[in-house]
């Protein structure tokens, strides 16, 4: 698959993770489950990023992104173990306006914007 690809394919995927969380934050349910979200290497996307070879992994972009990632997978699945305690008003909170998790997502957004562009 190709570079521009992957970046698309993981914007769709992780920008579906907010879906997902809003899902788990109205039921207390998720066919997901926090320890699993928090690593992000186990996404398609953090896969394909932490096979990449030399020459993208070289790239300005690669580890700012490869950072934001891991970060994004931490905040989300934060958001998750509060939609999964019944912390439904911290949970919202968590998705907020202002919450860590929309900055990191906006920034990984942007940063993976930005790489796709550049090559």
């Amino acid at each position: 698959m190709s570079f521009k690809l992957e970046i698309a394919n993981g914007l769709n995927s992780h920008g579906d993770w907010k879906l997902r969380l809003i899902d788990a934050i109205n039921t207390g349910k998720s066919e997901w489950e926090p320890h699993l979200v928090c690593k992000d290497n186990e996404c398609e996307f953090g896969k394909w990023l932490y096979s990449c070879d030399e020459s993208v992994a070289n790239s300005p972009k690669y580890e700012k992104v490869k950072s934001l990632h891991a970060d994004f997978h931490r905040a989300a699945a934060e958001v998750l173990r509060l939609a999964l305690s019944n912390e439904k008003p911290a949970a919202l909170k968590a998705i907020s306006t202002g919450s860590p998790y929309l900055s990191i997502s906006a920034k990984l957004t942007q940063e993976m914007m930005s790489w796709s562009c550049s090559i």
